[in-house]
């Protein structure tokens, strides 16, 4: 019995239980007697008791399920050294599984003249769509079929108690239906217990991902000095030559922050004026008509993803400029193709779309009142713009750039292509620099374990750029505050 049929039958009884509990709370209220909530509230409290049990447990006893076969799985595995035993158990885990969903695929004919080596099923396992990385083992195929066995068996004890669970819960929604009772209450804190999970859920995963990359920072920074990681110059995460007097790299933080806030600080110049202005354009000077036009054209440019923007770095923006550069000097291309300039522009090309659209939104939700009483008062059209409108816009306006900004440092794949992978300090905008998120990406691309510096600073480098874009969202909430009270 599949999970996804369990979970249309408990929605069909949730719908059923629906319609029955209102139809019975609209018979009561024939009755005459005046009824505490409407119809509709008493057929959702039978739903949502219904359903909302069924699906809960549902959750727990897939978790449950899943690890009590891996955990089984691991028993029946062949015992192996004390070297080897993580990683053999994880790579065998996955092995297992693999088959497991390409046996549960074969008929029951195919099953029954199962092959006993695995040389013989991965040619089956493949006609059915399941290709395995790397090569099984023989004693992997009964383990993988007790897998499937106890999967079903599970699968119907689960689905058959939640299946009870929900007509149980039918059943008790509809016999509290009655003229007096407090459906409507029942059902608001339910949702409300569900907006507040939604909310719970939400700050766990924030406070998850911190702590994931938390303790690996803790780890790195046993490895390796705080302060040469904070206050280095140097980015070299390689092992140090032998002689050298060290078995590590060089850590320093400071040129890829350098090239992180640079670059962002470069496409901002080009992204703000331009977006900011469309925006203004588009609420206060063009026709519905023009507006209709442009804004879905400039929010096209949102749709494009980054490594289109990219290879238009890499293939025609950055030749250019090198090219314009080589003309201008006589030869010399003093810009090269790979440059901030470049990834600059591209990424301030990608960010005008959010600037535009989300100070457009701002800029016409200001009162019309206020342009009315400044026009009343004589001023001109730009000078009530300038004087009036723009400052009553300005907190949202602030919050609308800084999250464009943290669009801009969060950005990786514009960077690869455009400015390179350069780690080095400089305020030359035609040479080649690189941002966090690069070396990020560089540090877990390979066969490294996660028990190297060269490996963990990834984590590092992640926490780092997680507290830039938390500070920046600070001075954004304190702007806004401060000047929403001023022109409030």
């Amino acid at each position: 019995m599949s999970t996804l049929l369990v979970f249309v039958i408990v929605v069909a009884i949730g719908i059923v239980g629906y319609f029955i509990g209102r139809q019975r709370a609209v018979h009561n209220e024939k009755s005459g007697a005046k009824a505490h909530s409407l119809p509709h509230y008493h057929g959702w409290w039978v739903f949502l008791v219904s359903v909302l049990p069924a699906i809960i447990f549902l959750g727990i006893w897939a978790s449950a399920s899943s690890l009590y076969l891996e955990r089984n799985a691991i028993s029946k595995l062949p015992v192996h050294n004390a070297e080897s035993v993580i990683a053999s158990q994880s790579l065998e885990i996955g092995m297992v599984s693999g088959i497991a969903r390409g046996l549960a695929r074969l008929s029951e004919e195919e099953k029954a003249s199962l092959p006993q080596t695995f040389a013989e099923l991965r040619p089956l396992l493949s006609s059915k769509g399941v290709a395995l990385a790397t090569e099984g083992q023989d004693f992997m195929i009964p383990i993988a079929v007790e897998w499937n066995r106890n999967a079903t068996r599970l699968s119907v004890i689960g689905g058959t108690i939640a299946i009870g669970l929900a007509l149980a819960g039918a059943i008790f929604g509809l016999s509290r239906v009655g003229v007096r009772s407090r459906a409507r209450n029942n059902v608001e804190r339910i949702v409300l217990w569900g907006l507040l999970a939604a909310s719970t859920i939400a700050i766990l995963t924030t406070v998850g991902i911190i702590l994931s990359m938390l303790f690996q920072t803790i780890t790195f920074f046993q490895s390796v000095s705080p302060l040469n990681f904070f206050f280095g110059t140097v980015w070299d995460p390689r092992f140090a030559d032998a002689g050298s007097g060290g078995s590590q790299g060089q850590f320093g933080l400071i040129p890829l922050l350098a090239g992180t806030l640079y670059i962002a600080f470069v496409a901002m110049l080009f992204a703000v004026p331009v977006g900011l202005f469309a925006a203004i354009y588009m609420a206060e000077y063009a026709s519905p008509k023009v507006r209709s036009v442009v804004k879905p054209l400039l929010e096209v440019l949102a749709g494009i993803p980054t490594i289109v923007y990219g290879f238009f770095a890499l293939v025609t923006v950055g030749p250019f400029l090198r090219d314009l550069s080589a003309a201008l000097a006589g030869g010399y291309a003093f810009i090269q193709a790979q440059s901030v300039l470049t990834a600059g522009i591209v990424m301030g090309v990608m960010l005008i779309p959010f600037v535009s659209s989300l100070s457009d939104d701002i800029i016409t939700a200001v009162p019309r009142s206020l342009r009315d009483g400044s026009l009343g008062l004589g001023s001109t059209p730009s000078e009530t713009i300038k004087r009036v409108v723009l400052p009553a816009a300005l907190p949202g306006i602030v919050g609308a750039l800084l999250l464009t900004a943290s669009r801009a440092i969060g950005e990786t794949m514009i960077v690869v292509l455009a400015a390179g992978v350069a780690a080095r300090i400089t305020i030359n905008p035609f040479e080649a620099m690189t941002t966090i998120t690069v070396k990020i990406v560089n540090q877990l691309t390979g066969d490294l374990e996660f028990n190297s510096p060269q490996t963990l600073v990834a984590f590092a480098l992640g926490l780092s750029l997680f507290f830039i874009t938390l500070a920046m969202n600070i001075f954004a909430l304190y702007i806004v505050r401060k000047y929403r009270e001023q022109y409030e």
